[in-house]
């Protein structure tokens, strides 16, 4: 594991044996990888953009390797993306959480770092083909055009990501306006400080959703044994 806490060897290793079989365990896998490596970090764009650069780096790398003689490089891609995809859709919905707490205790949308971490929100699906696209321009020529073709096809069909966030967008602005008049307003420096702590809540909100994710899988496994009994 490097030191952007990815295993980008055991990737590299599930995309040069994957087959077409393994699409749904190999999306979990990336998606399990690249959330592991979000909340291991603050939630910033930056580091978001780091995480995804390596991850379609190790999968490229690894789907470069897949001598499988039916292989569908495209499909192969295609799931990678999925799987990344599926991770930051928890990080739009972390997002939105955490701005929805400032807003309720009356943070003004004319409050700078509000703005700025709206308009980050806008441009997550944006960052996201544009890091996937850099990313896979350096991995070789050899998978530049299935990766093209992955990217064109989502183009136009949109990412969970973006839907997600677009929503999340209207829904705060909507609330905040709701906040305004209703006179909730939060003092300038006192909203200032709340906002400079604003990426590290967004990675507290993010592990915390993934850890009911967690005990809720454990309560229905619990149920269903005990229903069986």
């Amino acid at each position: 594991m490097n030191k952007s806490g990815i295993d980008q060897a055991a990737l590299v290793e599930m995309f040069s044996q994957a087959s077409a079989k393994q699409s749904a365990a190999l999306r979990k896998a990336v998606s399990d990888a690249t959330l592991r490596a979000l909340q291991a970090r603050e939630l910033t764009m930056g580091n978001i953009r780091k995480v995804i650069k390596t991850v379609t780096e190790a999968a490229s790398a690894g789907a470069a390797q897949n001598k499988a003689p039916s292989v569908d490089m495209e499909a192969l891609l295609t799931t990678a993306f999925a799987g990344m995809d599926g991770a930051l859709l928890q990080a739009v919905e972390a997002n939105r959480k955490a701005l929805q707490q400032f807003v309720d205790q009356g943070v003004a949308l004319k409050e700078e770092r509000l703005q700025s971490a709206l308009a980050d929100l806008e441009k997550m699906e944006d960052m996201f083909f544009n890091t996937v696209g850099k990313a896979a321009q350096a991995g070789g020529s050899q998978l530049q055009a299935p990766w093209g073709e992955v990217l064109e096809a989502m183009k136009l069909k949109g990412t969970d990501t973006g839907a997600q966030a677009a929503s999340a967008v209207e829904q705060l602005l909507a609330q905040a306006q709701t906040a305004l008049r209703d006179g909730r307003n939060m003092g300038m420096r006192t909203a200032q400080a709340l906002m400079d702590s604003y990426s590290a809540l967004v990675s507290g909100v993010l592990i915390g959703m993934s850890e009911g994710l967690q005990q809720g899988g454990a309560s229905d496994a619990a149920g269903s044994r005990s229903r069986k009994k």
